[in-house]
């Protein structure tokens, strides 16, 4: 990983890392954890290593992952029946499972260990930092990496020295407002009030998302900690977790910290010998999009229906239970341990300008390795896509990247070198958001895309505002016409005042983004538009009320792919033959389309 990352390793000891996040639980790295553990006890090395299971270190495609550290092989891809050979070929007479190591995309060779990874070299893991390295149910391995250390530093301060330390490092929120976190705070810390409160937003709903999930599974006690922090500079004794049901292993482990803090003295009466009293408490979202918006969220909290209010009064004048209230999201608080420790001026050191720190993102869709990166602010897309991600699989070309989610917007390939932090983001037409990024190709349709993003928010919306409820419905029924050919260029141009409207008549932040993602790709694929309206076409092949699948005999190999691949026995072949497709079975569900690796469908 980058030089100057903060190591998460300690410095002692040997230990085989199994990650037990989300993705590879369900890939049974329960059963390989306890399979290693017996293997390693056979071996008679149950005194040389020591078999710990961690959270998702992120790269999520090639899971499960064994990691034996030192040196850090990274193994890759491992079932329950791989261990026994790992054990033997590896500690035992000293060589590689070879057919387990990682293959660089670029050079087509293995790799032995993490540290020479292309996907973590050009990582800066702040926020990451322990996750994949520490137990994350394990309050002692948090310790012994540096934690607690922030809210120490942080009790020997003022509460206006935590926020100017906090505002020195010129963190912004990472929820997908980016305000400034200090400024936040400053806010809440001057309002009056017998008692205030701090509100941790977990519920994270964007499609494509899952940063806040894995940090809460791979090392919730740096959110306990920041929170801790947050709540000593605002003048909060109480605290909210507000994650939802969908994440059970989050939730799990949130209340497995809590609980270890408290029995260690480090949340409850009198934290660390100080007058400081600070509880948390988790509560559970029932998984509406909506909850993630500050208002509806506190009213979910109070056992209200979760609607938007208007602001002014905003959080920090009059919040949860009409208290002062502040509201981060789980990577903002994850930053601010390293801020007290490090130094604010060490954090804004890292980013540009305007954008300090690291973001991390979701890196989903057509791109060879998906999962968590962490990277500084101001790294390019291409680098994010190219080096880190592997580049776009089946040698086919970079079309665009959504950020942001169904707030956000597209960055097409014109743009593909561009900077990515709030400023540059913003100035091509998209936002930063949580920080999914999800990338595409040329079998993409943009119409489509923007169909599901606004499918989506429609169905999310929470029906308080008649713009939001309406307007997506119509814009929805719009985009679906289009889709099937169905709409005149008039259609487009209604398409673009819906858009407009919803936007300005909506209350809360879903309402008043839902139209980005479809202005966006309007803006740079207006071309695609108008292929779906004039010629009744859809260029990348995927809106199925436009397209009659037929083989082009020119282009054919004669391989079977495509006959293999149909569900449904549409497609007739015979070697040396090229192949047919019966249009009257053919239920256009692209199968041939993705199994051609020659483009040979028309």
């Amino acid at each position: 990983m980058h030089t100057e990352t903060i190591s998460p390793l300690p410095a002692k000891g040997r230990q085989l890392l199994v990650c037990r996040g989300t993705g590879c639980e369900s890939q049974k790295a329960n059963l390989i954890f306890g399979a290693l553990k017996d293997e390693i006890f056979k071996a008679g090395l149950a005194d040389d290593y020591k078999v710990k299971f961690t959270g998702c270190h992120g790269l999520c495609q090639m899971g499960p992952t064994v990691i034996v550290q030192p040196p850090g092989t990274f193994y890759c891809n491992v079932a329950p029946e791989d261990v026994a050979e790992i054990v033997k070929v590896d500690l035992v007479e000293g060589g590689k499972v070879d057919r387990l190591l990682f293959i660089d995309p670029q050079s087509k060779e293995r790799v032995l260990t993490y540290h020479e990874m292309a996907y973590f070299n050009p990582q800066r893991r702040i926020v990451l930092r322990n996750c994949g390295f520490i137990n994350p149910e394990d309050i002692d391995d948090y310790i012994e990496v540096g934690g607690y250390e922030g809210i120490r530093r942080a009790l020997s301060l003022t509460p206006l020295e935590v926020i100017e330390e906090v505002k020195s490092s010129g963190l912004r929120g990472r929820g997908g407002g980016g305000f400034p976190t200090g400024t936040k705070w400053e806010f809440c810390n001057k309002s009056p009030g017998d008692q205030k409160y701090l509100i941790c937003n977990a519920d994270e709903g964007d499609p494509g998302a899952f940063m806040d999930r894995a940090v809460l599974e791979g090392d919730p006690h740096s959110v306990l900690e920041g929170m801790m922090i947050a709540g000593y500079a605002i003048g909060a004794t109480k605290a909210y977790i507000y994650c939802r049901a969908e994440y059970p292993l989050a939730h799990e482990r949130s209340l497995i910290a809590i609980d270890q803090a408290t029995q260690r003295g480090y949340l409850g009466k009198g934290i660390f010998g100080s007058d400081f009293d600070f509880e948390i408490k988790v509560k559970l979202g029932a998984g509406a999009f909506v909850c993630g918006e500050e208002t509806a969220l506190m009213a979910s909290i109070e056992g209200k229906r979760g609607m938007p209010m208007p602001r002014p009064p905003f959080p920090a004048v009059k919040g949860l239970f009409g208290k002062p209230t502040n509201i981060n999201n789980v990577e903002t608080f994850a930053n601010i341990p390293v801020i007290l420790t490090k130094g604010g001026d060490w954090f804004a050191r890292v980013g540009t300008e305007k954008s300090k720190g690291t973001k991390v993102f979701a890196l989903a869709g057509k791109i060879n390795y998906s999962g968590l990166v962490e990277i500084p602010m101001g790294t390019s897309l291409r680098q994010i896509v190219d080096e880190i991600g592997g580049g776009i699989p089946n040698k086919r070309k970079f079309k665009a990247a959504q950020t942001g989610g169904p707030s956000g917007g597209c960055i097409p390939a014109e743009h593909f070198d561009i900077p990515m932090d709030y400023e540059n983001l913003t100035q091509v037409g998209s936002i930063m958001g949580s920080g999914g990024l999800i990338v595409t190709d040329e079998t993409t349709c943009m119409v489509d895309m923007a169909k599901f993003f606004l499918s989506f928010t429609q169905k999310e919306s929470c029906g308080k505002c008649v713009q939001c409820r309406l307007g997506t419905k119509n814009m929805l029924e719009t985009l679906t016409a289009i889709s099937e050919g169905k709409a005149t260029m008039e259609d487009l141009d209604l398409l673009l005042e819906l858009a407009q409207d919803v936007k300005a008549g909506s209350l809360c932040g879903l309402g008043q983004t839902a139209p980005n993602p479809v202005l966006s790709t309007i803006r740079y694929f207006r071309d695609e538009y108008e292929a779906h309206i004039l010629r009744k076409e859809c260029p990348a092949r995927v809106c199925r009320s436009l397209i009659k699948f037929q083989v082009n005999e020119a282009a054919c190999t004669m391989c079977g792919s495509c006959f293999k691949a149909c569900p449904v026995g549409a497609i007739t072949w015979q070697k040396k033959q090229p192949a047919h497709i019966d249009k009257e079975k053919c239920i256009k569900c692209r199968s041939c389309i993705l199994a051609c690796k020659f483009h040979a469908i028309d």
